[in-house]
């Protein structure tokens, strides 16, 4: 899919509207898994910002992480030897800002030094530096693991998994869950000093059905979030094409 494509879909999903932000970025998303756990919402508004408001859905909360690859980013319009590609990682639930769906970031984990340190400056979003390994097995499973190294940390970073498609692709319908957890074109972060938001455009997600392990999973607990019980929703996202806007710091 071309970027004018994707520029002419923007704000296709209900009840969103661009706000006139100014899309400089672009990007590739590959090889996605979104792996989705209910919580007690009373045990994870503490760690909502005030200004921000929790979303439910039938009565729970939810977590997610979301493992994946981005490959050609940079600046719309620049040549492909100046793009970058990284793995990474996000930590994230589902929350509302003045009557706006969106989505709030806990971690952002990024496999390389330096790209994590420039995204970090210039987003304000809460990005860190992890050891990541992207790989394949026979079978068709991508292999994805991130570590990320602390040594004041008394609980080490950890999350590793196997997941392949496993099943047609689909696109979510409005009032499910699938597009409940996954339609939402607005980001939220807490840089410290106040929160800041961004937002995406981009076609409809192409999910799959996922087969899933998840051999190591100590995110929610290195974030001081409550633990889920019990196995996630899941589902792989192969590739989409996507613009964002870098975030900004919102007045309250």
């Amino acid at each position: 899919m071309n970027e004018q494509r994707t520029d002419s879909l923007r704000w296709t999903v209900a009840g969103e509207s661009s706000s006139n932000a100014t899309h400089i970025l672009s990007m590739t998303w590959r090889d996605g898994l979104f792996a989705h756990w209910p919580v007690d919402p009373d045990d994870l508004r503490p760690h909502i910002p005030g200004q921000l408001t929790l979303e439910t859905r039938d009565g729970q909360a939810w977590v997610s992480a979301l493992p994946f690859v981005l490959t050609n980013v940079g600046l719309r319009g620049t040549p492909s030897i100046t793009r970058l590609a990284f793995a990474g990682l996000g930590v994230r639930t589902y929350v509302r800002y003045r009557g706006e769906r969106g989505v709030y970031f806990f971690s952002i984990d990024i496999g390389n030094s330096r790209i994590a340190s420039a995204v970090g400056r210039a987003t304000r979003l809460p990005v860190s530096h992890a050891q990541m390994r992207v790989g394949a097995t026979e079978d068709n499973h991508v292999v994805f693991s991130c570590e990320r190294r602390r040594r004041d940390a008394d609980v080490p970073t950890r999350f590793v998994a196997a997941y392949r498609p496993d099943g047609e692709t689909f696109t979510a319908r409005p009032n499910t869950l699938e597009y409940w957890l996954t339609a939402r074109r607005r980001f939220y972060g807490w840089t410290g000093s106040g929160i800041v938001r961004g937002v995406i455009a981009h076609d409809p997600w192409p999910l799959q059905p996922a087969a899933a392990t998840i051999h190591k999973n100590t995110m929610f607990e290195t974030n001081g979030l409550p633990a889920p019980t019990g196995g996630p929703v899941v589902h792989y996202a192969d590739e989409l094409s996507m613009t964002g806007s870098v975030p900004r710091r919102i007045r309250t």
